[in-house]
């Protein structure tokens, strides 16, 4: 059986290679272009990361595909839909990295709240001592809103508690067991409205598209900090922007942007995108060379106990593929 392994690195390939030693295993650097796909008409199997897209063309070109397997628990890269309604199963690895991004999520909050990269540039740069222009905030006292309460959204709610912060929650299925006399459940506006710090932990969907939006940084009190460590797509750009340049968001640490696919590939993407990619791709460079603004490349997920575990647990979804008892499927 032909696999095609596609954003593969070192890691990937020696334990792909290791797991699948009776199958043709094609390995990839980039993500699937067209020629990949043509190339490789019998493949069965296809593995690839969030930097990569799967839509209908690419199910299209592989006549024999019977299993895509992401390396990821967001799909919405992947045609799922469509790859379903042809018979083919997507599965992903619904959790890991539970701890990883939520301690990604704080230091995103900590380099924000004491102006840690600044410091340490004027140090750099400079050979500077002066403190004057670093003055930060505690986070003790603080109201941290988190909206999403899944495992990684709870594991940014026990950190926040270690740091003495009220906690408001929302979720459409919340947890309330762990609300407690600083931890709580709120409507999502109150949520906006309360919060020095929001911090992002929900899936992208099209229904949550553009979650913070103009409406949302109205609300917002005047020098709120924002944290995006799920997906680009739940903040308008646009709006972000508007936000920090009127001094509504203090700050903003994002792992994540809406165009972030199109920035990977942006010399293909500047000659062919719509306008409306075009135009968010101009405001994510505006956040990436704001002074305000951490932009860290999609690594909240990147430790080395967390990419095992991403890697272990898709082999397995394909080797159980093979096996006609396929898991962890959408």
């Amino acid at each position: 059986m032909k696999l095609l392994i596609f954003d593969a690195d070192a890691k990937t390939r020696q334990i792909f290679s290791a797991a699948f030693p009776e199958h043709e295993l094609v390995f990839f650097e980039h993500s699937p272009k067209s020629d990949d796909l043509t190339a490789h008409p019998d493949a069965e199997i296809v593995s690839i990361f969030t930097a990569s897209t799967f839509k209908e063309d690419s199910v299209d070109a592989l006549p024999h595909l019977r299993c895509i397997a992401t390396r990821s628990t967001g799909f919405d890269h992947i045609a799922v839909e469509y790859a379903k309604h042809k018979g083919i199963t997507v599965c992903n690895v619904p959790r890991y990295g539970t701890h990883t991004v939520a301690e990604f999520t704080f230091a995103l909050i900590l380099a924000l709240s004491r102006k840690v990269p600044e410091a340490v540039q004027q140090v750099r740069d400079k050979g500077s001592m002066t403190t004057a222009p670093f003055e930060g905030i505690n986070l003790f006292g603080k109201t941290l809103g988190v909206i999403g309460t899944g495992a990684i959204g709870k594991s940014v709610v026990r950190i926040a508690q270690g740091f003495g912060m009220s906690i408001l929650m929302h979720d459409p299925f919340p947890a309330h067991e762990i609300e407690n006399e600083h931890t709580k459940y709120v409507a999502f506006d109150d949520l906006i409205r309360q919060s020095d710090i929001i911090t992002l932990h929900v899936p992208y969907t099209k229904e949550n598209k553009h979650i913070i939006g103009k409406d949302q940084f109205t609300q917002m009190k005047h020098g709120v900090y924002l944290i995006n460590t799920a997906r680009g797509e739940l903040v308008d750009t646009q709006a972000l922007c508007d936000a920090l340049e009127y001094g509504t968001v203090a700050g903003a640490g994002l792992d994540v942007l809406e165009a972030e696919r199109e920035l990977k590939d942006e010399q293909r993407t500047v000659t062919n995108a719509p306008p409306e990619v075009l135009q968010t791709l101009i405001r994510d460079r505006e956040l990436i060379d704001n002074p305000r603004v951490l932009v860290t490349p999609h690594i909240a997920f990147f430790s080395r106990e967390a990419y095992e575990e991403i890697l272990t647990v898709s082999v397995k979804n394909i080797q159980n593929a093979i096996a006609g008892t396929p898991s962890n499927t959408l």
